[in-house]
């Protein structure tokens, strides 16, 4: 069945300013900033636990100084102080890049968070190929896969601004731990009428009878979009769900995609080996006893090159025009000429 977010108990992280047509979009990682800091005031069982991100530099924390801890650089120990903490009766947020709570934390994540079930919400930021500039060192494409497969540990990707703060807030009533991707800076919002998400369902985007796009994270849900404007000017018409909840995955709404000629497309920035294309083609196997499931992804190779976020998800694939492709071959329809 699928899961669904409990009602929150504590206090709900508050909404930013109604957005309007002319505002520019922020980054996810400055959304939540603003609304942690705004929640500690709120809920005195929240600390704040920092890698030496400079993420909170210029922060004024008035009351709240004592809950922010800044153990520098040493992801392990992050871990393993938030563990105490969340033990000892506190709802620990700790911060640090995503290749890094995934890969040289994962051991305390493991065992000193999964394993005892703990309220530690991990706010991974520079996911995906986000902070191409860095190189390979800082790509992150292992860790929706790392995560969602410990136990206990909730996995969610907000697409957009808005969405960063209702998963939050959603987040914040969860007894377990949590895994949060951010990107680094800031990407277009979704249109403004967009349904409501829950953690535990796959938002819906466009309705289409032919084949569905399952993305995950902002650029790529912006990519199947683009895909899915360009599929209908062909005469064919799909689904998109942004799968912003990792894990739990909408078990139904993938039961129902399994049935269309098309298949399914999955769409992330993330190895096709673990992510969201192993989560959605394990799950309709279970369901449907075989749906054919196209990952749009990085291959088996470390991600070509460096340079901006954009830059580095077309160079290594990951488009509008492969994922056409994709749903065209799924249906042998020949390629446009466009």
């Amino acid at each position: 069945m699928t899961a669904t977010v409990p009602p929150a108990t504590g206090p709900a992280i508050g909404p930013a300013a109604a957005p309007t047509e002319k505002a520019a979009p922020r980054a996810g990682r400055e959304i939540y900033r603003d609304a942690l800091v705004e929640l500690m005031r709120r809920d005195e069982r929240v600390v704040c636990l920092d890698s030496d991100t400079g993420l909170f530099n210029g922060v004024e924390w008035g009351d709240q100084a004592s809950r922010y801890i800044n153990v520098g650089i040493a992801e392990q120990g992050l871990m393993g102080v938030a563990a105490g903490l969340a033990k000892a009766g506190r709802i620990a947020y700790v911060n640090t890049m995503a290749t890094f709570a995934a890969t040289r934390a994962l051991e305390a994540v493991k065992l000193d968070i999964a394993l005892n079930n703990l309220p530690v919400r991990i706010i991974a930021t520079h996911g995906g190929l986000s902070a191409g500039h860095l190189g390979s060192t800082h790509h992150s494409l292992e860790d929706l896969g790392v995560m969602r497969m410990l136990p206990n540990m909730t996995v969610v990707v907000p697409a957009d601004g808005p969405s960063t703060l209702e998963l939050l807030s959603q987040a914040h009533a969860l007894p377990g731990p949590v895994y949060m991707r951010l990107g680094r800076k800031a990407t277009p919002d979704l249109a403004q009428d967009v349904p409501p998400i829950t953690i535990g369902r796959a938002q819906h985007l466009r309705e289409g009878a032919d084949a569905t796009l399952v993305a995950v994270g902002s650029l790529p849900v912006l990519t199947a979009l683009d895909a899915a404007d360009r599929l209908a000017e062909e005469g064919i018409d799909v689904t998109v769900l942004n799968m912003h909840s990792v894990k739990p995955l909408d078990t139904e709404a993938l039961a129902a995609a399994a049935h269309k000629p098309g298949g399914i497309v999955t769409v992330e920035e993330h190895w096709a080996v673990g992510g969201l294309g192993s989560a959605v083609a394990e799950t309709v196997c279970r369901l449907s006893g075989g749906c054919p499931v196209w990952p749009v992804a990085v291959g088996d190779h470390f991600a070509a090159g460096t340079g901006g976020h954009g830059h580095l998800l077309s160079r290594n694939g990951i488009t509008a025009e492969a994922v056409v492709a994709r749903v065209k071959a799924a249906l042998r329809r020949p390629l446009s000429d466009k």
